[in-house]
């Protein structure tokens, strides 16, 4: 029978996967052969894409024409826009907004539905932010890199080069990341033969659940109430004595230090050296950082909290002009790709899902011959 600490499918294998492997003792996320430190800061978000949907769709074009076809996408999802969307979506939070306007998109297995489900979510959820702000949704430009057209409709500019890179440089960390639970929902999806829409659709509902994909802007919220370098070790301290989870720290999977967070540190320190984060704001997060580990250590001597992903993804979309309630809006525009790889896996590989459960109710109740049971 099955224990009930095992409900969380702990140490279940449910998928045999070419994209990617998640080394929790050792701290190594791997994409396709490639750990993500050495294609953070130097791919671009389409690149990963062609790597994750090889084998997946036939033909696959190369990097530089997937490119230009997400382009392309991103046009043809801006014309599902309405003149009334600002009215009807202006109260919902933004990822709220986005799945709404998500559902709009037809159903489908091949790569023009793939690159729609791609190019939705950054242009949905800038015409939601921008809506938000009484400002009119700014149209995608099909010859811009993908994350600088999403910056440039957020804001009505052009993204410098620094921004876009770091940018780019998140979506690649958070393209895929094993079968985590969005990814897991999209795969069940995908088995019964619904199609790439109702999966994403699928997996973006499990990642704005609070326990996946909502912690990156409460970690600003921590360092707005820190203020200063100098005042980290003693707000931690208290944080801990009132029983408080500090945000940034820890990880279901990971073991040691979380590689995606050391690659966004590092993107974030190229776009500081550039001017595009403020000197001061980098210098406390390293202050609380270190106040952390250092607390948490002779706290919980025998559990390993390291920093994860999510410290340094809060300051990073900070940096590049995204606010923190859209947060898991921009995670989902970068999570996105790993789920239609997954989809399709699932489809060409797997079979449909169907665990067993353990009953563990009341008996049934015998009734005397001749009786019904009564209405309840």
């Amino acid at each position: 029978m099955m224990d009930k600490d095992d409900n969380g499918l702990e140490g279940v294998v449910a998928a045999h996967t070419v994209l990617s492997e998640v080394d929790g003792a050792a701290g190594r996320l791997v994409l396709r052969g490639h750990a993500v430190e050495d294609i953070a800061g130097r791919w671009r978000y389409e690149d990963v894409l062609a790597l994750l949907w090889q084998d997946f769709f036939a033909p696959l074009p190369a990097a530089s024409d997937l490119a230009q076809a997400l382009g392309r996408a991103r046009a043809e999802v801006a014309t599902l826009l309405r003149a009334d969307d600002r009215d009807v979506l202006a109260d919902l939070p933004p990822v709220e907004a986005m799945r709404a306007l998500l559902a709009r998109l037809p159903d489908g297995d091949d790569l023009p539905t793939a690159l729609r489900l791609v190019a939705a979510p950054v242009v949905f959820t800038a015409a939601v932010l921008r809506g938000k702000a009484g400002e009119a949704p700014v149209m995608p430009d099909a010859a811009a890199p993908h994350a600088a057209d999403f910056l440039r409709m957020v804001s009505g500019r052009p993204a410098t080069q620094a921004q876009a890179a770091a940018l780019d440089a998140y979506l690649v960390t958070v393209a895929d990341h094993g079968l985590n639970a969005s990814t897991f929902a999209a795969r069940v999806v995908a088995s019964t033969g619904a199609g790439l829409a109702s999966a994403v659709l699928a997996g973006l509902s499990a990642l704005k659940g609070p326990l996946h994909g909502g912690a990156p802007g409460p970690v600003l919220d921590m360092l707005d109430a820190i203020g200063s370098a100098d005042a980290a070790a003693r707000w931690l301290e208290a944080a801990l004595d009132r029983g408080e989870r500090l945000m940034g720290f820890g990880h279901r999977i990971y073991r040691v230090r979380d590689p995606r967070a050391d690659a966004l540190k590092k993107a974030l320190r190229e776009l500081a050296r550039v001017g595009g984060v403020e000197a001061g704001r980098v210098a406390l997060a390293e202050a609380v950082e270190r106040a952390a580990l250092a607390s948490l250590q002779a706290r919980k001597p025998g559990r390993v909290l390291e920093t994860n992903v999510e410290f340094y993804t809060a300051l990073l979309l900070e940096a590049v002009g995204l606010p923190r309630e859209a947060f898991t809006a921009v995670f989902a525009a970068g999570r996105v790709g790993g789920w239609v790889a997954h989809a399709r896996e699932q489809v060409q590989r797997g079979r449909l899902i169907r665990p067993q459960s353990v009953y563990v109710g009341p008996a049934a109740e015998a009734s005397p011959a001749g009786t019904s049971l009564p209405v309840r």
